[in-house]
């Protein structure tokens, strides 16, 4: 009976929240720039930047282990170089035992407040070490004792347990914290970009480049 009431509960949450999106105000539909999906790209995260989007730059980034299970959490997109999606992470934590079995996977942005969505697909590989270096000698140091402390997706008996590690490692560096070898930047290079903009009546519009034969092939999608 508990849960029957659990979910009429919902039910009520759910027929609030049913509509046909005919606030959505995207009357345009999406300009193609350029002959590469990084100038909309970084149109729309300026975008999201200048119009004070919640987090701009968190994205759900989806990887697959060897018995082919997905998983997705939340990341930080820290810089684009050369084309490149670059995120930091432990290389031991989950993300990064997918990535060694499974080079491919999947980053999603979405910014609710502009209504609109970007999904990018390609293969993941380490940066240079120089580049993570650079980065993390640029947090600060609570930042770094951090990386050192956590041994991130790992099963922990209690809290005290990684409060005496990071209480360890702040004794055993001074000002000077060097970058844990298990811990560093990954690079997705992208195959694929979809950028998506909502349109009343479900009918939202769809722009996919995609990467063929070392050129960027660009067509609209059915919403």
């Amino acid at each position: 009976m508990s849960t029957q009431m659990k979910n009429e509960n919902l039910d009520d949450i759910f027929n609030i929240l049913r509509n046909d999106h005919s606030e959505f105000d995207g009357d345009e539909a999406i300009e193609i720039i350029g002959d590469s999906p990084f100038h909309l790209f970084n149109s729309w995260y300026k975008e999201a930047f200048e119009t004070k989007q919640s987090e701009p730059n968190a994205f759900s980034l989806s990887t697959v282990n060897a018995e082919g299970s997905p998983s997705s959490r939340i990341v930080y997109l820290k810089e684009l170089i050369d084309e490149k999606f670059v995120f930091y992470t432990n290389y031991n934590s989950q993300k990064g035992k997918d990535l060694k079995v499974n080079t491919r996977a999947a980053m999603l942005f979405f910014w609710p407040n502009i209504e609109r969505q970007i999904r990018i697909e390609g293969e993941c590989e380490k940066v240079a070490q120089q580049i993570s270096d650079d980065y993390f000698n640029s947090r600060p140091d609570s930042s770094k004792l951090g990386a050192w402390a956590s041994q991130q997706s790992e099963m922990l008996v209690d809290r005290s347990e990684l409060e005496n590690r990071l209480h360890y490692y702040s004794e055993q560096f001074n000002s000077n914290i060097p970058r844990p070898p298990h811990w560093g930047g990954y690079q997705l290079i992208p195959q694929k970009i979809e950028f998506w903009k909502g349109r009343p009546s479900r009918l939202h519009d769809r722009i996919v480049w995609e990467l063929k034969k070392n050129e960027w092939v660009v067509y609209r999608k059915n919403p």
